[in-house]
């Protein structure tokens, strides 16, 4: 059930999930029949980056595909980097994590089945060697995000808080009191202002990535890292924050700036082309337009930056219309309104920020250092993804290691008491303040450093401008949020800064360039294949 805020400024709860994605979500059905649930979604429960994913769901249903196939791709892409261990965990558990989703009523596409063979259209993306994406058309996060978010609404075990951003979370130690356990969080009212002290025996991080910290992204505006800066300022380690993803193909144009246009228009035969009308890909890999993310992003910026062009371009035009019409319906009415009929012209793209590959550190059952405290989907860092996410590998993780963490909280719940009553949230030494401009300059210079010099190609020289820029940025954010009343862009931007910083750490200490991390000064690959650890 959605509600709204009540008078009543503290609360309590079996499990507080901050965050309404597909991790969220999942995580929030598979424990609501044995505990109390209070779920946060910092927008509408309408609004998330899973809403916005076309592509699908990696897992194994072909007989000519196996677990091992997927499990050698996925290292591949991921440039050694990924934990093998847990790469087989998550790939083994694909299958019957895609039969729970069906069961929940997601439509996959389908098709006549032949010879025995599964009853799904499988799609191929780059870095795949089978088809083995299940989806919804190019609407697969859509078609998820909706099915599950009803089933949540309607449970009598769930509430959910609306327009809700987690400010900090409430620890045993912050308190002076023994263990290093989580206790609750700090949740702010973004309509009201006010603040909530919730109190809860398990909380889960499913806040989603952090690319709102780049000038240009795939995202929507609620990706600012706010679960990562949560968990870092509680203790927990973070890993691999280095490797921002920066998705090749997104639709250039002044009206449609973070539309996203699907690895599966790749997959399905579309080409990249300079302005001239030449293909390019083949002169960077031999697998051309299906080779892994960071390698395609990374020939369109360089091929960008030789030409001095604003934009590549995408074409699919030589296959049926029919074709295009039925497979990529979103995209195709999204295009058309722009005035660009993609079954018979090209389509003008740019790379951005697309998925953050690191964070917060979790083991296989996603906990993280923090007793009671865990992190699942994009926020998270498993070893799934190691230094560049393979296509359709992301839902997969979100719906895996929630319903890994739900069993492992179920398991746990009748043990683990209700924390006693919390310190309230004490504003008593703040005023509102008339200088709201300041955020807005902060907010625009930090997301245009960290494009310019913690972007798709990096040097020592660029990360360290970035550093010292910053920390200037810590310290003025810090001292504005010690002074002044919490408001929504306020958290965010504290958020980003936070990340942003760890993104730049991460770059420096990695001496060499491996898949999403390239560094001119460093162009070699090392033998050692090690994630990037930062202990706070």
């Amino acid at each position: 059930m959605v509600v709204g805020m009540t008078a009543n400024l503290q609360v309590t709860c079996d499990a507080l999930i901050i965050g309404s994605g597909a991790a969220g979500l999942t995580l929030a059905l598979s424990i609501a029949n044995q505990a109390k649930v209070i779920l946060l979604s910092k927008n509408t429960i309408h609004e998330s980056s899973t809403l916005y994913a076309q592509g699908g769901i990696a897992a194994v249903f072909d007989k000519n595909d196996s677990i091992e196939s997927h499990v050698k791709d996925t290292l591949k892409a991921g440039a050694y980097l990924c934990d093998p261990a847990i790469v087989k965990h998550t790939v083994q558990a694909a299958r019957p994590a895609m039969e729970w989703l069906i069961k929940q009523g997601v439509r996959f596409d389908t098709q006549p089945e032949r010879n025995g063979q599964n009853p799904f259209h499988l799609t191929q993306e780059g870095g795949h060697s089978h088809r083995r994406i299940l989806h919804a058309a190019d609407a697969t996060g859509k078609e998820l995000h909706q099915t599950l978010q009803q089933q949540v609404i309607a449970h009598p075990n769930i509430t959910v808080l609306e327009h809700h951003n987690g400010i900090d979370l409430i620890t045993s130690r912050k308190l002076h009191q023994t263990g290093h356990r989580v206790l609750g969080a700090y949740a702010c009212d973004l309509t009201t202002l006010t603040i909530k002290t919730i109190a809860a025996k398990f909380v889960i991080l499913a806040t989603g990535g952090a690319s709102q910290v780049y000038q240009y992204t795939s995202n929507p505006n609620i990706s600012s890292g706010d679960g990562i800066a949560m968990a870092w300022r509680a203790g927990c380690r973070v890993a691999n924050m280095e490797f921002n993803q920066f998705h090749p193909t997104c639709l250039y144009h002044p009206k449609a700036r973070n539309f996203l246009l699907t690895e599966a228009l790749r997959g399905e035969g579309a080409v990249l082309q300079r302005p001239d009308g030449s293909r390019f890909m083949l002169d960077f890999d031999e697998r051309a337009e299906l080779a892994p993310r960071d390698i395609v992003a990374r020939a369109i910026d360089y091929e960008m930056k030789r030409l001095g062009a604003d934009c590549m371009y995408l074409d699919i035009s030589h296959r049926e219309a029919d074709f295009i019409q039925h497979h990529f319906p979103t995209i195709y009415e999204k295009c058309l309104s722009l005035g660009i009929d993609i079954t018979r012209e090209r389509i003008p793209i740019v790379p951005a920020a697309h998925y953050t590959c690191g964070g917060v550190m979790t083991n296989q059952q996603g906990q993280t250092d923090l007793a009671g405290l865990y992190a699942i989907g994009e926020v998270s860092y498993t070893g799934l993804h190691g230094a560049n996410r393979m296509a359709s590998n992301s839902l997969l993780e979100c719906i895996v290691f929630a319903r890994y963490a739900a069993q492992d909280i179920l398991y746990q719940l009748s043990h683990i008491p209700i924390p006693d009553a919390l310190p309230l949230w004490d504003a008593t030494h703040v005023t509102n303040s008339d200088e709201a401009i300041v955020i807005a300059h902060n907010w625009h210079e930090l997301k245009l450093f960290m494009w310019d010099y913690v972007g798709i190609v990096r040097s020592n020289k660029r990360l360290a401008r970035a550093q010292r820029r910053v920390v200037m940025l810590q310290k003025e954010i810090e001292e504005y949020y010690s002074h002044f009343t919490i408001t929504g862009n306020l958290l965010e931007l504290r958020n980003l800064v936070q990340v942003a910083e760890l993104m730049i750490r991460c770059a420096q200490a990695r001496q060499e360039s491996r898949g999403l991390h390239y560094n001119i000064d460093f162009p070699e690959t090392s033998k050692q294949q090690l994630p990037t650890i930062l202990q706070p």
